[in-house]
């Protein structure tokens, strides 16, 4: 028991990461919460410090997700059976961490990239899926906002697809923690819902780096 309790421990540290705001005070000495969307995540990286930072950071927040689904429950002394429930749960320490993240008084941000990286460890092939659709999305609209909420409520529909009617073997947990997570990206991206819906939210460029108004 104390072995899992430590291994969700970590998981939490490791999502707890702030990429975002590190990458704001090596690159500018800024707090990146107070530019552009002010929101801690690659996105606000790449509108305000550009596009190779953002990436960077997107990068480390997906491998925070994957390595805490991957690497940290090898800490943990269960079943191999039950090896996949404590994948599932060091994924939600990490997602958890990342989006409250104790290093920056719980305000970190919205987890779509390391809930990325969690899914790519357990669920790659549908995670693809999802970010063609997301990539398609950004592109065709421009907002980042609503491909990540589009791509985010897809993934539990793949996984149930493939699920009853393709007879792949997923377990049911790990349905339920997509559906979770969707409704947790949505929830986290309330803010954008309203903008989406007045027409105020702000566009991504991909191109030169933009600061957000």
């Amino acid at each position: 028991m104390l072995s899992i309790l430590l291994t969700l421990f970590i998981a939490y540290l490791i999502g707890s990461l702030p990429t975002a705001l590190i990458a704001g005070k090596l690159l500018k000495k800024i707090d990146i919460r107070e530019h552009g969307s002010g929101n801690a995540g690659a996105t606000n990286v790449f509108r305000v410090l550009g596009w190779k930072a953002g990436l960077v950071v997107l990068f480390i927040d997906m491998f925070k997700g994957f390595a805490c689904v991957w690497w940290v429950p090898s800490i943990a002394v269960v079943n191999p059976e039950n090896l996949i429930y404590i994948q599932i749960l060091a994924g939600i320490a990490a997602i958890t961490g990342h989006i409250w993240t104790i290093f920056a008084r719980f305000r970190g941000g919205k987890g779509v990239g390391t809930a990325a990286g969690v899914f790519l460890g357990l669920q790659p092939g549908p995670v693809i899926i999802c970010l063609i659709i997301f990539i398609g999305v950004v592109y065709k609209t421009k907002y980042v906002s609503l491909g990540s909420m589009i791509a985010a409520f897809l993934l539990p529909i793949i996984l149930l697809v493939q699920k009853f009617f393709l007879l792949v073997e997923i377990p049911m947990p790990m349905i339920v923690l997509s559906i979770l997570l969707a409704v947790l990206i949505i929830v986290t991206h309330r803010a954008n819902i309203n903008r989406l819906i007045q027409g105020t939210e702000s566009e991504f460029s991909f191109g030169k780096k933009k600061e957000e108004k």
